[in-house]
């Protein structure tokens, strides 16, 4: 493949996907800067990998794996265990009453949404984040994490059901308005 068809193919991605690729590092790394460049690294290593890429999957799809890899490693890495991170997440939720399902999905755009989201644990959280925010199928989540697709089907049933009984327990304690 030539550069210049490499560079187009890169710059339509980066434009496709830049955007949506930030939220997905940011559901992970929970730093809009350090998103920022999970997602730049990633688009290097598509560029430098272009070549090699088989369309097994989706340029998509690739790209989501790709930054997922990239935020994994990072969260492994010595800087992110050894540095403090910044609490991102400490307002109470303030204006949800019981919600079905259906309910919590179109109020997930909501800050007080996102807050109890991202107190569920990351296995959960992620699979929770693909399948609602970005719209993936459960096939392309597992594709994407890496992960059996059984195991994602448990992880999403399971986080559902954690994410209700927060809701529930928030509503209780009077943390909802």
């Amino acid at each position: 493949m030539e550069k210049d068809e490499k560079e187009a193919i890169l710059e339509e991605m980066m434009i496709k996907h830049g955007s949506d690729l930030v939220r997905l590092a940011f559901n992970y790394v929970k730093d809009r800067e350090t998103a920022k460049d999970m997602v730049q690294n990633s688009f290097i290593k598509c560029y430098e990998n272009l070549d090699g890429f088989r369309c097994d999957s989706s340029m998509k799809t690739w790209l989501y794996r790709i930054t997922v890899n990239q935020c994994k490693d990072y969260l492994r890495s010595w800087h992110y265990r050894k540095v403090q991170t910044k609490s991102a997440f400490v307002n109470a939720i303030k204006s949800i009453s019981s919600l079905t399902e259906k309910e919590v999905i179109k109020k997930s755009e909501s800050e007080e949404m996102k807050n109890i989201m991202f107190s569920l644990p990351a296995s959960y959280r992620e699979v929770i984040y693909l399948y609602y925010y970005k719209d993936l199928a459960i096939t392309e989540i597992a594709e994407v994490t890496g992960l059996n697709l059984n195991t994602v089907k448990t992880r999403l049933r399971r986080g559902k059901q954690r994410l209700k009984n927060l809701l529930e327990e928030a509503e209780v304690y009077g943390e909802i308005h």
